[in-house]
């Protein structure tokens, strides 16, 4: 049954306990293990260890740097710039780790045969470059498709301004996927004042995505526009997230795809669970979520919407084991420890 009860939960005390590891489909994910972390400062200096490394052997790095984003005083001046990314192509047993204080004006890359690769702790936030800049991307190529990847406690945000001539590509890309990469645990981000915030398979014809198996857990996502994630393809576990202050649709399942959407909470959320805009609809397993107040619905030609809170096709088992809390307590849980800068409290 779903819970629509409109109370709201007595609030949690902080977590205090570290990130173990990875819990879903990137379970497997270790990064670079125990290996010695490097310092590094700026792009340049991640860029340069990560194309020096070529064994594959382990890679841990301490990102230091510090943006001041308080000089943008313009985000569609800074959106027009030439885009700033990590690439990270072809490389495995990779951890990219902010400090502390950290804060970053570049996205990270991770491409083709690219394998349990852990980013952690990173705040990235108002990207220059347009399109072509996501904070996060991870992307198959003819090398191959990156696999056992963990995105975990990150802070990554945007703005909602309309840049001219962006048409709705302003500040696009938030934590995307597409093109075959696969097995990839999304946990404890803050993503706010995105845009598009979780693309998962690039377009209807990504047939490659059919292999895609991503959980997104107690994640927060607020004021922001849609894609939470936009599946095409393949399967997604999506339990335990806060979502609130979404101002065109949430979680859009399309092109055969199956979701298993469990133990969220849900307010203010345009169109929370929907199947619009691709030529074939996607389908879900609902299971307890929070509904809380601030729910609309639109029915543009071809939607189907989660109107009634009900199931269009079983998920089974997901394979892995996991703990989902009580929706109704998500919301503080989630506040509390979710993005970069809590001591990758859960």
């Amino acid at each position: 049954m779903q819970l629509k009860t409109l109370f709201m939960a007595a609030a949690l005390a902080a977590a205090g306990t570290a990130s173990a590891g990875p819990v879903g489909y990137g379970a497997a994910t270790t990064g670079g293990g125990g290996k010695a972390a490097v310092n590094v400062a700026t792009l340049a200096e991640m860029q340069a260890k990560i194309d020096a490394y070529t064994d594959n052997a382990g890679l841990v790095l301490n990102y230091t740097g510090k943006f001041d984003f308080t000089k943008i005083t313009d985000v569609c001046a800074q959106w027009q710039k030439p885009a700033q990314t990590l690439e990270v192509k072809n490389k495995s047993n990779i951890t990219i780790r902010g400090a502390s204080d950290s804060s970053a004006n570049f996205g990270i890359h991770i491409a083709g045969n690219a394998h349990n690769i852990i980013v952690q702790n990173m705040m990235i936030g108002l990207l220059q470059g347009g399109e072509a800049a996501d904070s996060i991307s991870i992307e198959g190529m003819s090398s191959g498709q990156p696999s056992n990847i963990w995105i975990d406690h990150n802070t990554i945000f945007a703005s909602l301004t309309s840049c001219s001539g962006a048409g709705d590509a302003s500040f696009d890309g938030g934590i995307d996927m597409k093109k075959g990469a696969h097995h990839i645990t999304v946990s404890y981000n803050h993503v706010y004042n995105y845009q598009k915030v979780s693309l998962n398979g690039y377009s209807d014809s990504d047939t490659a995505n059919v292999n895609a198996r991503t959980t997104y857990h107690n994640n927060r996502f607020e004021n922001v526009k849609s894609r939470l994630p936009l599946q095409r393809f393949g399967q997604t576990h999506i339990f335990n997230n806060y979502f609130n202050n979404v101002g065109t649709s949430g979680i859009n399942v399309r092109m055969g795809g199956l979701s298993l959407i469990e133990a969220n909470y849900f307010e203010n959320v345009k169109n929370p669970v929907t199947s619009r805009d691709s030529s074939q609809i996607g389908y879900w397993e609902l299971r307890n979520n929070y509904v809380g107040p601030g729910i609309t619905w639109d029915t543009p030609s071809g939607a189907v919407n989660a109107t009634n809170w009900g199931t269009t096709q079983s998920y089974g088992s997901t394979g892995y084991t996991y703990t989902a809390i009580p929706a109704a307590d998500v919301k503080a849980k989630v506040i509390a420890t979710a993005g970069a800068r809590t001591g990758l409290a859960q």
